[in-house]
């Protein structure tokens, strides 16, 4: 399979319950054959395997064995490999598609628990109020303490209209969280808009998936229609996208920056691992496919921009917001994003199972890495009714065990900004009308919510853009 026609997963950690990232279906190649193999830790291997056959409390199939081994192999690794077993990898193929069956939570695992990174939005777990950093310790009645994360997302999984009770720790919350949601099979449109002003375009990715760049050149053609006038000013949201397909995230830069402008490139170990990708049609489609690109509105390219991003913004998410902010395209707003910089490869097996490998590090087109750093906003605006620092909400990459190791240095440190870019950080709760804006649940038909505070900020700011232009 050649470099471009490749599709590589850059999703949030862990798993998903219920869910499936993004997938390569790239054979495993050859790879160093003569490669000398630890002869006296294989050795050590097969004694251990042998001791349990003969003497391990109750007989244990061979095949069960070595599938833990291989499982043990990869998830000692980092935090994001891992082997998928039949049903695994048939769910992460089918999630590409952007539907599958679940609860809709992004996990990982953290001292032995399930450990919530982001909810998805308008799934089960979002709607029934999972919330990022919840440890689930039980499913049902049984203790989470103890199950690989495999299993536990296997107990998760199951038949639309099943019910599985969840118990939560939450931090800052003296008593486990009980809550029964009810599986469904969830369809996500990657892509939400509307105008949150005369003049003024909103558009939210909520996960980056085959069919992303197709909906966002939609969603930009609609909104140009919409408003019967070149926009103003455009707001692009990637708070809580968990990531998913590079070739999405690709697209999702291209419709705003030159063609041909490099929008991300990685380092590995083997000549496939070593890409460089722009905003070039053979970057972001599939062979034959029709371009997409060519449809958008005059001025997309200029209009300004604000992108905002949070701790649960993650890989194809960053690499949009790291593109944009190096390329001076966008202003870059919220609190510091995850800080997931790897790329993982579904490398199929045999007997219809794969693995989920991490093969490279990618870096932003200024070859900035962003591992268990994060992008660091140019505007630092914390949503003052959900802040970080008080709900432990803000989990990152570089809170995961065994991450990978920023090769810049200077993990989760804010970079230095030219002078010529402004932070601020509100430190009381905003004022509108005399009145304390609190987070409400969206109404039917609604994208997002006229409190959304950050949002309103980035609206501010981009009016504000236009009052100096007009001057």
């Amino acid at each position: 399979m050649t470099q471009k026609a490749k599709f590589i997963l850059v999703g949030l950690a862990g798993l998903l319950a219920g869910a499936a990232l993004t997938v390569n279906l790239s054979a495993i190649a050859d790879k160093d054959a003569a490669t000398a193999l630890p002869v006296e830790e294989l050795r050590a291997f097969t004694d251990v395997f042998a001791r349990i056959k003969s003497d391990y409390v109750e007989p244990v199939e061979d095949k069960k064995l070595i599938t833990e081994a291989i499982n043990g192999m990869l998830t000692g690794l980092d935090p994001h490999s891992a082997y998928l077993d039949v049903e695994g990898f048939k769910d992460l193929q089918v999630g590409t598609q952007g539907e599958f069956g679940g609860l809709g939570i992004e996990v990982g695992m953290e001292d032995g628990f399930v450990k919530v990174i982001s909810p998805i939005e308008d799934t089960p777990a979002f709607k029934a109020g999972v919330k990022p950093g919840d440890l689930i310790v039980k499913l049902d009645d049984t203790p989470v303490k103890g199950m690989t994360l495999n299993d536990a997302v296997k107990r998760m999984r199951g038949k639309p209209g099943s019910t599985i009770k969840l118990t939560i720790a939450r931090k800052g919350v003296a008593t486990p969280v009980v809550l029964t949601l009810t599986r469904a099979v969830i369809k996500i449109r990657s892509v939400k808009f509307t105008l949150v002003d005369p003049g003024y375009g909103y558009v939210r990715v909520t996960q980056f998936q085959e069919h992303t760049g197709e909906l966002l050149a939609e969603a930009l053609n609609k909104l140009y229609k919409e408003n019967k006038a070149p926009l103003k000013g455009l707001i692009l949201d990637l708070r809580n996208d968990p990531g998913g397909l590079l070739n999405g995230a690709v697209a999702v830069t291209a419709a705003f920056v030159k063609p041909d402008s490099l929008v991300v490139y990685t380092e590995g170990r083997t000549p496939d691992a070593k890409m460089r990708l722009t905003a070039s049609r053979e970057d972001y489609l599939r062979p034959m496919q029709a371009d997409y690109m060519k449809s958008l509105p005059e001025g997309v390219k200029k209009v300004p921009m604000v992108v905002l991003v949070n701790s649960g913004s993650a890989s194809a998410s960053e690499i949009v917001a790291g593109a944009l902010q190096d390329h001076k395209r966008a202003i870059i707003m919220g609190t510091r994003s995850f800080g997931k910089g790897s790329v993982q490869t579904i490398l199929p097996i045999g007997n219809g199972t794969a693995i989920k490998l991490t093969t490279a590090r990618y870096f932003t087109p200024n070859g900035r890495s962003i591992q268990a750093k994060g992008i660091e906003p140019d505007i630092v605006v914390e949503d003052p009714a959900m802040p970080e620092s008080e709900n432990g909400f803000g989990l990152r990459e570089a809170d995961l065990d065994r991450h990978l190791s920023n090769p810049n240095g200077g993990e989760t440190t804010p970079e230095e900004k030219p002078d010529d870019i402004i932070k601020t950080v509100p430190t009381d709760k905003p004022d509108n009308n005399g009145e304390d804006k609190k987070p409400v649940p969206l109404k039917p038909g609604e994208v997002v919510s006229k409190n959304d505070f950050q949002m309103n900020q980035a609206l501010n700011l981009l009016k504000g853009l236009q009052i100096l232009q007009d001057r």
